[in-house]
């Protein structure tokens, strides 16, 4: 690690070795183009995302051995996660009590999802590949995160426009009326485990428990990736970390959960695509097929966001659905500068 850690700024792409991964075949392929080239000759995203795949490579992640399958990752995930336990109850709590109302009113369904569009989009800042789950006070959920959190046990004092002055382009009021008036399937490609999962799933939740949507697909990673990725192995601990605690809200929130995955409201899927290289537009057609049934695909955190894009230099003012419209379905970015 500590070699390439050395040959980043100086030295060339480091030679992809057979280590029994499933995807090596694949990233054999993707090196081609950049053989003989150095690391900061090559582009951004291409050079990120192979650098995460070598971690995995030099810490024995899918060799025959005491350390195959280990997350070089998982102890900064699950400081994360419990770094974050009094914001999670304080939402957790939020989204049990909007449930109740919405079984009574269902014109407040429009404005609790506005509330939880935020909370996925503000989760996002807490990307592990940014921020060490242990720099204690300088935790990054804060700013409008954690207004939103201090802001939203009293729905009549939640201020939907402090929040729009913080967002560059919002279309939640549109998203929203997409999802009520469509209540089909809505897919999620998830970016980080933590806090971040924990907003994702109350979206998830909400959108099931109030019949607003009628499945809820994730997409995660295949393995440990960027730090900080979701892999379904930690939408499987986020559940058991919330029925261990003591807290009726938490735990209620996660039989929900269990619930959702035993009736196959709740999917959770992998694939190596999304811990490819590829832009958005090179998905497999298996997979687009499969996104194509969505009502709404929620594409989460700035790695997805690039995806999307293909890391080219855009004009400013390109208009984001004329770059993306090789998607078949409703497709809305939730990424925070």
């Amino acid at each position: 690690m500590e070699k390439l850690a050395t040959e980043l700024p100086v030295g060339y792409l480091s030679p992809f070795v057979d280590d029994t991964g499933s995807d090596f075949s694949s990233w054999d392929r993707y090196l081609k183009p950049y053989e003989g080239q150095r690391w900061i000759d090559v582009p951004w995203f291409f050079a990120e995302t192979y650098f995460y795949r070598l971690i995995l490579q030099k810490t024995n992640y899918f060799c025959p051995g005491e350390w195959q399958g280990v997350d070089p990752f998982e102890l900064q995930k699950r400081q994360g996660l419990e770094n974050s336990l009094d914001s999670i109850t304080a939402l957790c709590t939020q989204v049990n009590e909007w449930l109740k109302v919405s079984q009574q009113q269902s014109q407040s369904k429009q404005t609790d999802l506005i509330a939880l569009l935020y909370f996925a989009l503000w989760g996002n800042r807490v990307d592990l590949s940014l921020w060490s789950a242990f720099e204690g006070d300088s935790w990054p959920l804060r700013g409008p995160a954690l207004t939103l959190l201090q802001g939203s046990a009293d729905r009549s004092q939640f201020d939907i426009q402090s929040q729009q002055s913080y967002i560059l382009v919002d279309d939640a009021p549109k998203v929203t009326e997409l999802l009520v008036s469509r209540q089909g399937r809505v897919d999620f490609v998830v970016d980080n485990a933590g806090f971040e999962l924990v907003c994702d799933l109350c979206l998830v939740d909400y959108l099931l428990g109030s019949g607003v949507a009628s499945q809820m697909k994730l997409h995660l990673k295949p393995h440990p990736t960027f730090v900080s990725d979701a892999m379904i192995k930690d939408v499987h601990f986020t559940i058991e970390f919330l029925l261990a605690s003591s807290n009726p809200e938490l735990i209620s929130f996660a039989q929900r959960l269990q619930e959702y995955i035993a009736s196959e409201q709740l999917i959770l899927s992998e694939d190596y695509f999304w811990t490819s290289p590829l832009a958005f537009w090179e998905i497999p057609e298996s997979l687009k097929n499969e996104l194509s049934n969505s009502s709404l695909i929620v594409v989460k955190g700035d790695a997805n966001y690039r995806r999307l894009l293909g890391d080219r230099h855009w004009d400013f003012t390109t208009n984001l659905s004329d770059i993306v419209c090789y998607l078949s379905a409703p497709m809305v970015a939730a990424t925070p500068g």
